[in-house]
């Protein structure tokens, strides 16, 4: 039984990320709805909290509110991070993959694993 649930985990991975488009950071705006993978640099990140879901946001391809891409992290998937996500990635180039949304009519990923972000490796460097 637990072999089977290994496995279907594993497929369930398998789909999700061949699902996802990669994109460049500037073409963010044209894939709402889409699953993407995406790469850009951090300027700006905010941990507020005492709001609601206790969201950490980071601000990428300019900082607030110029920003190109918003990366929403809650509280529940924020206790994840062995570090903080502000200060870990505020000025690093970091690639997400999830479902991109509007908010306030800009682009946002929320990240519901701490796996779907990571620090970029040199190829994927997009400022």
């Amino acid at each position: 039984m637990k072999k089977l649930a290994l496995f279907a985990a594993f497929l369930f991975g398998a789909i999700i990320t061949q699902a996802q488009t990669e994109i460049k950071l500037d073409e963010v705006a044209k894939h709402v709805g889409d699953s993407v993978h995406v790469c850009g640099k951090v300027f700006s990140a905010r941990y507020f909290e005492n709001a609601k879901n206790n969201p950490t946001l980071l601000n990428i391809g300019a900082a607030y509110p110029n920003q190109t891409l918003t990366v929403v992290i809650y509280g529940d998937v924020r206790s994840q991070f062995s570090i903080a996500p502000e200060t870990c990635f505020k000025d690093q180039v970091i690639c997400i993959h999830g479902k991109v949304e509007l908010f306030k009519d800009k682009p946002q990923i929320v990240i519901y694993s701490s796996k779907q972000v990571s620090v970029a490796v040199k190829d994927k460097l997009q400022e």
